[in-house]
């Protein structure tokens, strides 16, 4: 099995939809960090799980510089977002999505969905 990683920095705006009352309700900004984890049994044509800058090229227009509130159909919470990155890009299995230095979320299709 064949594993690449991937770290991005994306300023993005949200506010959340919560049936309680709280600040994050309000629009408010993130430079988040994206890490994605993909993996494959083979390489493709090119010798790649996947090329580092397609992960990055679709972080950016999936994120960077939006309101992700207008970008999405659901609640653009840090777990949502880790998953809907995560179906996004192609062999992915894992991604951690840090919105700050102590809030951090993950998904991950399997059994491995440590921070």
């Amino acid at each position: 099995m064949y594993y690449v990683k991937k770290t991005i920095e994306v300023a993005m705006a949200h506010r959340l939809c919560l049936n309680y009352e709280s600040k994050c309700c309000n629009l408010h900004g993130h430079n988040a960090i994206v890490t994605v984890f993909c993996r494959s049994e083979k390489l493709n044509e090119n010798g790649m799980v996947i090329d580092f800058s397609k992960i990055k090229e679709t972080i950016y227009n999936l994120l960077d510089h939006k309101f992700v509130n207008d970008v999405v159909v659901f609640n653009p919470t840090a777990e949502n977002l880790a998953k809907w990155i995560c179906e996004s890009i192609p062999n992915c299995y894992k991604v951690i999505f840090r919105e700050s230095t102590n809030n951090i979320a993950a998904y991950a299709k399997d059994s491995d969905a440590t921070i």
